[in-house]
């Protein structure tokens, strides 16, 4: 099975380096030197990982046969693609990779249910669930450990505890002075903070 572990930024100075925004949460096994990887599009790669690099917080990597700035240039916005093993499961027990969740059945921690996962969106702070709803609207829900409580792959489901405002969008708030007004509505986005989890 095929992943999405990278994607290529721009070139870094004019000996073939690349910047390469991450989307793995195991770069060191993924991401060294002598991997070889797929590519998107095709007509890229494959390419083999030469040297790997940290440099200001931000992932270097330079390629077999790609040795100026030019050339490094030319693979900006290429997606890296790892082949793994349907079976193989990430290190840390409470990380998941986006195929183990995709299509999970959503239900909050009382039995209700929410949707099913049709994408996962990795964000420089944290990891997003992206809901169907049953309605076929959508609600964003963050993959942190405060909301999202349990990951079942048996049952196949992930059991959210979500706070006030983040699903319920379309719950009436009627005030108890004013029965008359219009009632409102709240919002579908939700932010929430914690640790991070997920990945490819």
């Amino acid at each position: 099975m095929q992943l999405v572990v990278a994607r290529i930024g721009r070139a870094h100075g004019i000996k073939g380096e690349v910047t390469v925004e991450v989307r793995t949460d195991e770069p060191e096994l993924r991401l060294g030197p002598g991997a070889v990887l797929a590519t998107d599009p095709a007509s890229t790669g494959p390419l083999t990982i030469e040297t790997g690099r940290v440099h200001s917080g931000r992932l270097l990597l330079r390629f077999e046969g790609v040795r100026d700035r030019t050339a490094a240039e030319a693979l900006r916005n290429t997606l890296l693609i790892a082949e793994v093993d349907p079976e193989e499961l990430p290190e840390d027990e409470d990380e998941f990779y986006d195929h183990q969740l995709m299509d999970l059945d959503v239900v909050t921690k009382d039995g209700v249910e929410v949707g099913r996962i049709t994408e996962i969106s990795h964000l420089p702070s944290q990891d997003l669930f992206i809901v169907e709803r049953p309605d076929g609207s959508e609600v964003m829900i963050p993959f942190v450990e405060e909301i999202v409580t349990e990951i079942d792959l048996e049952e196949q489901r992930a059991i959210i505890d979500p706070p006030p405002g983040l699903i319920d969008d379309r719950a009436e708030i009627v005030s108890s002075r004013d029965d008359g007004e219009d009632s409102g509505k709240g919002s579908d986005e939700g932010a929430g903070k914690g640790s991070e989890a997920g990945g490819a």
